[in-house]
């Protein structure tokens, strides 16, 4: 294909893909449950780092985690007690188990006691890799940070793709005028997003010659990013639902 034609391509499933119907079978689905700011964060937060595995298992797995946090993610993170805890306890999806829903929890407070939006977390940095490898150790910063909770938290600074928190990003930044991304955040701009590399997207970008590198690591997400950064540098990362759809819905 020529680039015209990929370009004609992404754009075409783009308007195909991003619709609200995408929102009910997604993880995005999950934050569109709430209207105030903190809430959205927060689930969004657990529904993105949690995002790995069948959609209706990620679904099914972080709604019993908000219905052990009364569906109230914000109200339950900054007033909980000690006893509150232990309706967490013995909660696990895949790797991810209570010892690191405990520090999440333990964190998510310590941070919201001194910060109104988790977009302040992700602004250290002058370009995404620093941010998110500052947010990374910003996250573990607390003197009893489990190391075994580390792996949920991807980094650049392991060469990781971030597909999960790149996820989150492109929920909280975008400015969708479908309104299936949130575009809550207005200090990191939408250019500057990393593409989520997921399998179905990796796979698509090759097969489109977006794509050349054999790792799919943080080198690869970037690639792509820029591939697709010359169809549209305000928004690239727009791209993922055209990349994904094709993917899983059409077995690209």
């Amino acid at each position: 294909m020529t680039t015209a034609q990929i370009h004609a391509l992404l754009e075409d499933r783009y308007a195909r893909y991003d619709q609200p119907a995408f929102i009910a079978p997604d993880p995005i689905s999950l934050p569109h449950r709430f209207s105030a700011r903190a809430d959205v964060e927060i689930s969004g937060l657990f529904a993105a780092l949690l995002a790995w595995g069948k959609r209706s298992i990620i679904l099914n797995k972080v709604t019993e985690l908000l219905r052990r946090m009364d569906d109230a993610p914000h109200a339950f993170i900054v007033g909980h007690q000690d006893d509150d805890l232990r309706r967490l306890e013995r909660f696990c999806h895949r790797t991810f188990c209570d010892t690191d829903l405990l520090y999440f929890v333990h964190w998510l407070r310590w941070y919201y006691q001194q910060h109104d939006s988790l977009e302040d977390a992700f602004l250290q940095g002058s370009n995404q890799r620093e941010r998110l490898i500052n947010f990374h150790n910003l996250f573990f910063s607390l003197p009893d940070a489990p190391g075994r909770t580390r792996k949920h938290v991807a980094t650049p600074a392991r060469n990781s793709a971030c597909k999960r928190v790149n996820m989150y990003l492109r929920w909280m930044v975008r400015r969708d005028p479908q309104g299936v991304d949130f575009g809550l955040w207005t200090r990191l701009s939408p250019a500057d997003l990393i593409c989520p590399l997921d399998v179905h997207v990796e796979r698509v970008a090759r097969r489109l010659g977006l794509l050349t590198r054999k790792q799919p690591d943080w080198q690869a997400a970037t690639e792509l990013t820029d591939a697709l950064r010359q169809f549209d540098p305000r928004d690239p990362v727009k791209y993922d639902f055209a990349l994904f759809g094709l993917g899983i819905d059409e077995k690209w």
